[in-house]
């Protein structure tokens, strides 16, 4: 499903026009960025939990030449979902 796509779903379920749609998906979306860039934490009930997690600085290795590289310190996203919607996908 593309942002496209939810928006116009969003829409239909609701009455709004598809413009309006897609200014509260876009607002959710930006809400949750923010909120993970801050490093919050952001949980929806039945539907899951959104976390960043800390990736320490590590070594690796250039696969073509086999050299030690330093891999910097990072931040990713994670999503664990709640058990409503594992019950859904999986029902």
């Amino acid at each position: 499903m593309t942002l496209d796509e939810l928006s116009a779903a969003v829409a239909q379920s609701t009455g709004m026009t598809k413009a309006k749609a897609s200014e509260a998906v876009h607002a959710v979306l930006g809400g949750i960025q923010e909120a993970l860039k801050r490093g919050d934490r952001v949980a929806i009930a039945g539907f899951g939990v959104f976390e960043v997690a800390h990736r320490a600085a590590r070594e690796g290795r250039n696969p073509q030449t086999g050299e030690p590289i330093t891999i910097k310190a990072s931040r990713s996203v994670r999503f664990k979902a709640g058990k409503n919607l594992r019950d859904a996908v999986n029902g």
